[in-house]
């Protein structure tokens, strides 16, 4: 069975998807609104992740968010968060990047982006579920050439303003199919989108 490219993306109401997990994470063009995820706690996002976990077997990550975890998960193999830096640190590891002389040091970490279709494609057949969690930057890619099969988006009661969107000014037309839905506590909404071929059509309505 072919595996899966899944895309696992916090967002605001407003579709803003940078920084939720801290203030330094990302503050390119002066975002102000780092960790914005912090003080919205869920039960159910929670559950959610974690059963995600269960199945993953690599990560696909931008070069930014792939420091990031370089830099926080190989520490934090014990304790409440174990199992997942466990996880991470055991699966194979591909970083989206156009530099071949980047240092990727942690372990099990490969370069993919000189033919990003083939590489995908090389991963589904070696990977059960190759999740590609943040690297809102990366996904622009993925969504605009449809390399993906599945969008999760835990969107939370927030409104920001500003900030990356998942979908920008000038985003690729394309048709998803809601294949999840489901109202978290907090009020946070759990969505599971998969693409649909197609051009995207349009019509008058009543007519």
């Amino acid at each position: 069975m072919t595996g899966r490219i899944i895309i696992d993306l916090f967002t605001t109401l407003d579709g803003v998807a940078q920084a939720p997990g801290g203030p330094e994470e990302d503050t390119s063009d002066g975002f102000p609104f780092g960790g914005w995820q912090a003080p919205l706690q869920s039960e159910a996002v929670g559950a959610s992740v974690g059963k995600g976990m269960e199945t993953l077997d690599a990560l696909l990550l931008g070069r930014r968010t792939y420091d990031i975890f370089a830099g926080y998960w190989p520490n934090h193999t014990d304790g409440p968060e174990g199992f997942i830096g466990q996880l991470f640190d055991r699966v194979p590891k591909y970083v989206a990047s156009r530099d071949a002389d980047i240092a990727l040091d942690w372990q099990g970490s490969t370069r993919v982006g000189e033919d990003l279709a083939s590489e995908i494609a090389a991963m589904r057949e070696k990977h059960q579920d190759v999740h590609v969690i943040g690297s809102i930057d990366f996904v622009q890619t993925l969504l605009a050439e449809q390399l993906y099969d599945e969008l999760q988006l835990w969107v939370y009661p927030v409104v920001l303003g500003q900030g990356k969107k998942v979908f920008p000014e000038g985003a690729a037309p394309a048709n998803l199919k809601l294949v999840h839905s489901e109202a978290g506590d907090g009020g946070v909404l759990i969505l599971r989108y998969a693409p649909v071929s197609g051009e995207v059509e349009v019509g008058t309505m009543g007519s």
